[in-house]
């Protein structure tokens, strides 16, 4: 059936025969979020989560030319990164 259509149209009808993908779709029990998910969830910038990506200090998914965080990561970056006020 597909043998005689181009290859991006195979591609695309391939995709949609396994079903569209949910755009939080879970990675081992995880949510992936996108960049601008994260920058939202810490109020920062895209830039600033951008930079923690490729300084390592976020991990990331590279989906394409996007990235994905796992939610799990973000909490974990967040988490070590709390501090007590003085005086608590």
């Amino acid at each position: 059936m597909f043998s005689q259509l181009p290859h991006e149209v195979t591609h695309v009808a391939k995709r949609e025969e396994r079903g569209p993908l949910n755009e939080q779709q879970l990675v081992g029990g995880d949510r992936l979020l996108t960049v601008g998910e994260v920058a939202a969830t810490m109020r920062v910038s895209n830039m600033t989560v951008y930079r923690l990506i490729k300084s390592g200090q976020l991990g990331a998914i590279r989906v394409g030319k996007n990235y994905r965080i796992r939610e799990s990561d973000v909490n974990r970056y967040l988490s070590e990164r709390s501090i007590r006020a003085e005086g608590e």
